[in-house]
């Protein structure tokens, strides 16, 4: 304790534990490309979809 100028602080003698989760980078950069890749799928059936909803209203309206 007179090493560390007599502080009763705990956190001055005992080390925190490491709580943080270990993320494999690998792994998270694999399922963001899959579900990017699945977005603009998602985008393009729903481009399609609004076209197809455009060309039915100009076809109504004539």
């Amino acid at each position: 304790m007179a090493a560390n100028d007599y502080n009763l602080s705990v956190s001055s003698y005992v080390e925190a534990k490491d709580n943080r989760e270990q993320v494999n980078i690998t792994q998270l950069n694999a399922e963001l490309k899959t579900t990017v890749a699945r977005i603009e799928q998602l985008r393009a059936e729903i481009d399609a979809i609004v076209v197809e909803i455009e060309g039915y209203e100009s076809d109504v309206e004539q």
